[in-house]
């Protein structure tokens, strides 16, 4: 027997209403709680926090204050206005939609569970490539570390490590998340002390404390402040895998998108701050050359320190992105394979459930697959962090779409302001930043479109359903009580 059929006039499903537990909520949509429920809304910060890695602009400062003319931190800025429109777009969808898949379930049961396949299938893109970027990275960083070493090994190693964690469970994730984001600030901390003092001494000839790299007119233009939000947008990729944790959440059914805003706001003061130190200790020079571009920001530390803090700032950068980021992708990655499992999406064995309450069979295939990439990606970042953009963006803006159609048409809602303007804006930043991403990304997102179209009408022609568990229960329900509804598991139905 199907699903109950609901009544589809009703403005306002009872799934949505406040006095439903997340887990309930979770229930009535025709699942049953598999994961482990234990991550807290702190937990979920800090999750996205090591996501997108308060450090990151250390290695690629040089490549930035290049291309803004000095005015990092402004570059920073613009890409905390331009997503904002995002994540509250994710909030909205979150406190709604508790759910796993992140944009797949919101895409899909906010328009229709084709457009769900999808924006889940180009999202998934960049979560399966976005583990493999991170490793490749730090295994070309342990190379300039340990010059004679192959990549590869260095690439392998951090696999193994990140697998390792993500099968102990969700427990170790949020242990090590705790550890390594203790020491990712301690090294903000460490640095401000070590930039304040060198500006304030005149370690460092022409460096001195200025606004220049936050706004200097004279170089402000619209060509500069549109290269500097494709720039700034993609640097703030990852907030989003706080959505994947939705159903792991203990804070009730907007913790999600209180983390993911939260996150937002925190790992931008940061950035700024990091970046608008670094921008004064480069004295006002024009740019960095071809020689020194890649290590700018180590450069700087180095001229300030006169010490050895430079090789220390450098390994941590690499254990962050090795490790801790790379840890937290796979994690977000396997909670996405998991979802599409679960609806059908994809093969049934990746919605498995071990005894730790785990995705294990979706970690070992998410570390299965970057462990071969990073075979045929080594010493292709470009490329793979193109291929990446594709997939994030595309996947943004359907969640754009999905908000308006959800909400402003089939809930009926008068929010205007955050289920209308919001969502138009975003899509419309998202869309520019899209157009005008490199020529291989666009090439190498239509190309995995179309697979997603073979997988998708293979299932059709093979008579798989492409129809979510329950999916009518968010279309209105007045003659029942989803407090009641029996949770059913992959692969079952209700009789």
């Amino acid at each position: 027997m199907q699903f109950p059929h609901f009544n589809r006039k009703t403005k306002m499903s009872r799934i949505d209403s406040p006095d439903l537990t997340p887990q309930q909520q979770l229930e009535s949509y025709g699942y049953k709680q598999e994961l482990k429920r234990s991550v807290s809304t702190l937990d979920l910060l800090i999750y996205g926090l090591v996501f997108m890695v308060p450090i990151a602009p250390w290695a690629i400062f040089g490549v930035v204050y290049n291309a803004a003319g000095g005015m990092v931190p402004l570059v920073y800025l613009i890409g905390l206005i331009a997503m904002i429109f995002t994540a509250l777009a994710y909030q909205q969808m979150a406190k709604s939609i508790p759910l796993a898949g992140s944009v797949f379930s919101y895409v899909g049961r906010g328009i229709h569970p084709t457009a769900g396949f999808f924006a889940g299938w180009a999202i998934l893109l960049d979560y399966l490539l976005v583990p493999t970027l991170l490793y490749v990275f730090a295994a070309e960083s342990m190379v300039g570390i340990f010059p004679d070493s192959p990549r590869w090994m260095w690439a392998v190693i951090f696999v193994v490590i990140n697998t390792v964690i993500n099968l102990l469970g969700i427990s170790s994730i949020k242990r090590i998340n705790r550890i390594f984001l203790a020491i990712e600030l301690a090294f903000v901390v460490i640095f401000v002390v070590i930039a304040v003092n060198a500006l304030s001494g005149n370690t460092i000839p022409d460096a001195a404390f200025t606004i220049d790299p936050l706004w200097d007119a004279s170089k402000v233009t619209g060509p500069l402040i549109a290269s500097a939000l494709s720039i700034a947008v993609l640097s703030f990729l990852g907030f989003d895998g706080i959505s994947t944790m939705s159903e792991e959440a203990t804070g009730g059914r907007n913790a999600a998108g209180r983390a993911m805003i939260m996150a937002l706001f925190v790992v931008a003061f940061l950035f700024i701050l990091q970046t608008w130190l670094a921008s004064a200790l480069a004295g006002g020079r024009e740019s960095f050359g071809d020689d020194e571009v890649g290590n700018a920001f180590f450069i700087l530390v180095q001229a300030a320190s006169n010490s050895g803090w430079m090789t220390a700032f450098f390994v941590v950068n690499v254990m962050a992105v090795g490790i801790a980021n790379a840890m937290a992708a796979q994690a977000a990655t396997s909670r996405l394979l998991y979802s599409m499992s679960r609806d059908r999406q994809l093969p049934a064995f990746l919605s498995r459930i071990d005894r730790r309450q785990i995705p294990r069979n979706a970690v070992l295939v998410v570390s299965a697959i970057s462990a071969v990439l990073v075979l045929f990606f080594v010493g292709q970042i470009d490329l793979i962090a193109a291929l990446v953009n594709f997939g994030a963006l595309f996947g943004f803006m359907m969640l754009h779409l999905a908000v308006i159609v959800y909400y402003v048409v089939r809930k009926k809602s008068h929010n205007y302001l955050l289920h209308l303007v919001v969502p138009i804006l975003g899509f419309l930043i998202i869309g520019y930043v899209l157009l005008n991403a490199a020529p291989q990304a666009k090439i190498g997102g239509v190309i995995w479109l179309v697979l997603g179209a073979g997988v998708f009408f293979y299932y059709r022609i093979s008579g798989r359903k492409t129809e979510f568990s329950g999916e009518d229960a968010e279309k209105g329900a007045d003659d029942l009580d989803v407090t009641k509804v029996p949770a059913v598991g992959p692969g079952e139905s209700l009789s």
